[in-house]
């Protein structure tokens, strides 16, 4: 199952490798890793995607509370929240199906940032489902390199008291 982290640390130099190191040295695997100051300039939030059991993700976060730097774990797995990532693709469209692509980006919502006459550079943002399903649009057209960020997430609403957060 992949569960979300929402992992509240302070912000010093070397939280990001403690954290990373602590997931490899257990043999945990992070599918995706998003990190950025939060409205406090001395906490840092961290958006950790994790594939596992319940005993594997209780294992995780019993490991993170060991850190001195983490101030807050919230798994976010079963609550309504929003998560949005973005990805950019080199796609090679021929002359004859370049407008067919446009069509595709416009239908995603996606964006054009680079037009030359041998590529096309497109972004998209949203879940994983909808990038996950753009690619798979971009497929015929020639998908030359794809980049793609961590994940972030907020629970939706009001934060939720039944968040199940690590106190």
């Amino acid at each position: 199952m992949r569960h979300t982290l929402s992992v509240l640390v302070e912000n010093r130099t070397g939280v990001l490798s403690r954290v990373s190191g602590l997931f490899s040295r257990r043999g945990f695997n992070i599918e995706s890793l998003s990190v950025s100051t939060t409205d406090k300039k001395e906490i840092s939030r961290m958006t950790i995607v994790v594939e596992g059991d319940q005993k594997t993700i209780e294992q995780v976060t019993k490991q993170l509370h060991k850190l001195i730097e983490v101030i807050k774990i919230y798994n976010i797995t079963g609550e309504e929240f929003v998560e949005r990532g973005m990805a950019m693709f080199r796609v090679i469209p021929t002359p004859e199906n370049r407008a067919e692509l446009m069509q595709v980006v416009d239908i995603f919502r996606g964006h054009i940032l680079d037009f030359s006459p041998m590529s096309m550079i497109v972004e998209i943002t949203g879940g994983e489902k909808k990038i996950l399903a753009f690619e798979e649009a971009l497929k015929p057209f020639g998908i030359a390199e794809v980049v793609r960020t961590g994940e972030i997430a907020m629970i939706r609403g009001v934060k939720s008291k039944n968040a199940k957060g690590a106190e």
